[in-house]
């Protein structure tokens, strides 16, 4: 299962999603998907931000992922399931639900090893960032 599970780890770029437009998919951050090896995950896009817990598999010789996931959007609770596999370019095709509520097909494209965190932003800044916001509030 080692060799499945390595065709999902890294983080992928959410190219489209059926329900919701290109505005809508990066309005906080660049919409993406993460796997790690351990089985955990994480995806963002929109006002939606959830942590997944992630089954690597195949299926008819496809490598799969199945995940479930919970989160928030915009401050209110929200949880689902998803899947997507991928092909052997670089793809992924899923699908994501949120539980009572919508669902969506999407495509994310894997991205490449960067020193870039969310945002676009270099690690280093958001470290920076982040120390100058907390400083900003305990003073």
């Amino acid at each position: 299962m080692a060799g499945v599970t390595a065709r999902f780890l890294g983080s992928w770029r959410i190219a489209t999603m059926e329900q919701w437009d290109r505005e809508y998919l990066d309005m906080v951050v660049p919409a993406s998907v993460s796997f790690a090896a351990r089985g955990s995950g994480e995806l963002q896009f929109g006002t939606v931000h959830g942590w997944l817990d992630c089954r690597f598999e195949e299926r008819g010789g496809v490598p799969r992922v199945e995940f479930s996931w919970e989160g928030d959007s915009e401050g209110d609770p929200v949880c689902g399931r998803g899947w997507a596999e991928a092909d052997t370019g670089g793809t992924l095709k899923g699908r994501l639900f949120f539980h009572h509520g919508d669902e969506s097909e999407f495509t994310a494209r894997r991205r490449r090893a960067s020193a870039r965190g969310a945002g676009g932003r270099r690690r280093k800044d958001l470290v920076h960032h982040t120390a100058r916001s907390r400083s900003r509030t305990s003073g």
